[in-house]
């Protein structure tokens, strides 16, 4: 199936101050087709939210859990939701 979704996905570990962010937004541009944005939280870590056909969002979790993020990874916890369709392009916030 190729239906939009929306990705909610709460990045920690050592991924705040080493351009987190604008890697993750690279990626969303590099991937296509992805709106949303990337936000640093008070407690420490990054908030990415992103919608779009689900093989890319897929595409864009597998890529915060892989090795090649900046900074540490310790975790990522997600929820899937329908989209809102209220992001313009793909932001850090």
């Amino acid at each position: 199936m190729n239906e939009d979704v929306r990705l909610v996905a709460w990045v920690r570990g050592r991924v705040q101050g080493v351009g987190f962010r604008w890697f993750t937004r690279a990626k969303a541009l590099e991937i296509g087709g992805l709106s949303g944005f990337a936000l640093n939280l008070d407690d420490g870590r990054v908030q990415v939210v992103a919608e779009g056909p689900r093989p890319d969002c897929e595409g864009l979790l597998d890529w915060l859990r892989g090795s090649d993020t900046p900074g540490r990874v310790d975790g990522v916890t997600e929820i899937w939701d329908t989209p809102r369709r209220i992001y313009e392009g793909f932001a850090i916030r």
